[in-house]
């Protein structure tokens, strides 16, 4: 559940639906020297909220205050982790969607080591995406998405490698995917390459119920995610406590509904595949 793959109206009613409904069967140049603060900024009568980077603001982010250890709760990546989707779409197409997170990580070209996790997508058996995600938490928190390498396939060949970036590397600079402290309304980009990758993120509830086919789920967090590059595209995520990602759902640009089917324990080699060969 990478970033993407008319409200307040609409949203209620979506959300309602999500939340009711559903069946239960069982982110300029990265080497600025003014980096974005996470400082609270208050306002009269209101709660206050971190500063997080939007769009292309320049970050100057320190290594030695990111860690590959991912403990945010409303997607906790402990090692050795599996989820397991199901996505379908308005057509009837379903597909398998597997995300582990490996016991390995990587040195990334900005200096932050981060936790390697893998996306596989599959169609009828048949590989039909696959990615290696990269992601950091800092010590506030918050959890950071620091690239992808990324493969679309047709018939077991690469198609297409569009969307791959790395933090640090021409021009490419990291954004949110998980805030530590979300509040209602708040923003910032996931993801930062001119062009190519250009995703954003809004809070939109911390304290919603959600249902899928692992189960009912309290106090989660919807999020709302769009694209710059793709601005008729929206996506609705739903984040459980102590679990992770379990529902997204497409509501312009797309159909698809992808919801948890099971959260099991994945070997220490699973996910650490070239790309086409995740093994398994």
């Amino acid at each position: 559940m990478k970033p993407l793959r008319v409200w307040p109206l609409v949203l209620a009613a979506t959300l309602a639906f999500a939340g009711c409904t559903s069946s239960a069967n069982a982110p300029s140049p990265a080497n600025s020297t003014s980096p974005v603060g996470l400082e609270s900024r208050p306002e009269s009568g209101r709660p206050t909220q971190p500063s997080l980077p939007t769009g292309p603001d320049p970050v100057n982010l320190d290594p030695a205050n990111f860690s590959a250890d991912i403990s945010n709760p409303y997607w906790p990546m402990k090692p050795g982790t599996r989820w397991i989707y199901r996505s379908v779409e308005a057509d009837g197409v379903a597909q398998h969607i597997v995300i582990v997170a490996t016991t390995t990580t990587k040195k990334l070209a900005n200096g932050i080591t981060a936790r390697v996790v893998r996306d596989t997508a599959r169609e009828k058996g048949q590989i039909v995406e696959d990615t290696v995600d990269w992601y950091a938490q800092d010590s506030d928190g918050n959890v950071w998405y620091m690239g992808e390498q990324t493969a679309e396939f047709e018939n077991g060949k690469v198609v297409s490698r569009a969307g791959s970036w790395e933090a640090g590397k021409d021009g490419a600079m990291p954004g949110i995917m998980l805030p530590a402290q979300p509040q209602d309304g708040q923003k910032y980009r996931q993801e930062y390459k001119k062009g190519e990758a250009e995703d954003n993120g809004e809070v939109l509830a911390t304290d919603h119920l959600v249902e899928v086919k692992a189960g009912r789920y309290k106090q989660a967090l919807v999020t709302m995610d769009t694209s710059t590059i793709e601005p008729d595209v929206v996506e609705y995520k739903f984040y459980a406590p102590g679990v992770g990602p379990v529902l997204a759902l497409d509501v312009s640009g797309g159909t698809a509904r992808e919801g948890l089917v099971k959260v099991a324990k994945a070997a220490p080699e699973d996910g650490t595949g070239p790309i086409g060969k995740p093994n398994p």
